[in-house]
């Protein structure tokens, strides 16, 4: 018998993007990876990957069973470097300082005292910004703020103290 997996799931630009951890690295949905790269991930694409960098699981997709091929961290990175688009960078950023991080950090951080990143999410899911947790208390980038705040539009905050600072004089 398979063993069943629950995924991790995180959203960009509207698109899903189910995750795991498995064996102390993360695996990625291969049509949800394509999707969120702009690209069709055939059987082609997955050819060209080591064998260790593929593998197919049973997901727990939207509340049903469903056999999903996932791409490893390496062989992600492998074909975001083989089918090169400028936003790539992007991508590659978000899915190592973002999700790779919250995956490690909900797995391997759990037991420690330490910081750990996680993603903390209110209205109905909605509204998701990346929190650091330490000594019980979440901690938001500032850039995130906005978002925090619900002013989505307003013009983004500037992280540097010269910045904070003309603001609270302006107040």
């Amino acid at each position: 018998m398979t063993k069943l997996y629950e995924p991790t799931l995180f959203t960009r630009h509207n698109r899903p993007l189910h995750t795991l951890w498995l064996e102390s690295q993360a695996w990625f949905c291969a049509r949800e990876l394509g999707r969120v790269m702009g690209k069709f991930i055939d059987k082609r694409c997955v050819d060209r990957l080591d064998h260790d960098q593929w593998r197919r699981v049973r997901l727990l997709h939207y509340g049903r069973c469903v056999e999903t091929l996932m791409i490893s961290e390496s062989g992600t990175y492998t074909l975001l470097a083989h089918h090169y688009v400028p936003e790539n960078r992007a991508l590659r950023h978000w899915l190592t300082h973002e999700v790779v991080a919250v995956l490690r950090d909900g797995h391997d951080g759990a037991s420690g005292d330490g910081p750990r990143l996680e993603r903390m999410s209110w209205g109905n899911g909605q509204q998701v910004v990346s929190a650091l947790y330490w000594q019980n208390e979440p901690w938001v980038r500032l850039r995130d703020m906005p978002v925090v705040l619900g002013e989505e539009g307003s013009e983004r905050i500037d992280p540097g103290w010269r910045g904070q600072v003309e603001r609270t004089l302006r107040a």
